[in-house]
């Protein structure tokens, strides 16, 4: 186990300094002069771009430059945001947590809900019932986050009130232990549901693939000719078999959410790395939004390693290459 986990890091590592590469070299292919970016519309005075230059190295050859910033993102040095007058690695750790939180909640929802329903319409004998829980599964699959949030936002906040419309809590609280976490929670609700929805949908739908699948194996014919009822065979067979490629999905899924939803976090203002990303590009804040870019991307192959690593652990036959 430990060889294939190694195995799988190894595999992981030419990637990463490849995403780096890249993203320097489309910042360096982004129009505009850095320098100008630094000072704003004001005009800058010859003595000054050069000095500016020489600080941060922006005459040295292109090779140079790409050598230090990888070196510099290898240490954790993502640059400096002008614009927010604070490390982009500083900015990115303040606002991840929060992104992190968000997606934890929504998938912690969006699984079982995903499996429940999977489940449902993969081992029922009623044409009827599969095609009211597929149908609607796609249907809420196919509505856009942003959309769905909307929705969300103006029948629950809005026309109900149970919830607010934006933001991760009030400019002023007053609120202490449990009280503070129901007053954070009301806040989570409604983004959570969003995701949870949209990404519930999504592994319905392999959920139900892999269990009619599961249940046309030789196994389960096995199974039932030893007399294991209904619901002893998707417990014992169908439930475990059925999980991997929901696995997969869901490992990718929650890497991929880690970047953050961009459009769910700017629907209700979630300070997050979404957001983060949508006001670095107003700013023109080129730095910030490759850093941010950077560390998604990396967030998606620990999360595809873990993957990988869960897989091994659930099917023996991943590890020892049968």
């Amino acid at each position: 186990m430990l060889r294939f986990i190694l195995q799988r890091a190894l595999y992981a590592l030419p990637l990463i300094l490849v995403i780096i590469v890249v993203m320097f070299t489309l910042l360096h292919l982004i129009p505009g002069d850095p320098v100008q970016a630094l000072v704003g519309d004001y005009p800058v005075p010859p003595a000054y771009r050069q000095a500016i230059e020489e600080k941060y190295r922006l005459n040295d050859p292109f090779l140079t430059q790409v050598w230090n910033y990888v070196t510099a993102v290898l240490q954790g040095d993502f640059g400096y945001s002008y614009q927010n007058q604070r490390p982009v690695l500083a900015l990115i750790l303040e606002r991840a947590p929060r992104t992190i939180l968000l997606a934890s909640v929504g998938f912690a929802f969006a699984i079982p809900l995903g499996m429940a329903i999977g489940i449902i319409t993969g081992t029922t004998r009623s044409a009827n019932t599969d095609k009211i829980w597929t149908t609607s599964a796609l249907i809420a699959y196919a509505i856009p986050t942003f959309w769905l949030g909307q929705l969300l936002v103006m029948f629950f906040a809005l026309r109900l009130g149970w919830f607010p419309t934006q933001g991760i809590g009030p400019l002023v609280s007053r609120a202490h232990g449990f009280d503070w976490v129901l007053e954070r929670g009301r806040y989570l609700a409604l983004p959570a549901l969003a995701f949870a929805i949209h990404e519930g949908m999504r592994f319905a739908r392999i959920m139900r693939a892999s269990v009619i699948d599961t249940l046309s194996q030789g196994y389960i014919i096995t199974a039932r000719s030893k007399g294991l009822t209904r619901g002893q065979i998707i417990r014992r067979h169908v439930l475990r078999n059925s999980s991997l490629p929901l696995v997969t999905v869901a490992g990718y899924a929650f890497g991929s959410a880690l970047s953050g939803a961009v459009l769910l976090e700017t629907v209700f203002t979630w300070p997050g790395l979404g957001l983060l990303m949508v006001d670095s590009i107003r700013l023109r804040d080129n730095l910030t939004v490759v850093g941010v870019v950077i560390f998604s991307a990396l967030a998606v192959i620990l999360m595809n390693l873990l993957v990988d690593i869960l897989y091994a652990m659930l099917d023996p036959r991943i590890r020892t290459g049968g």
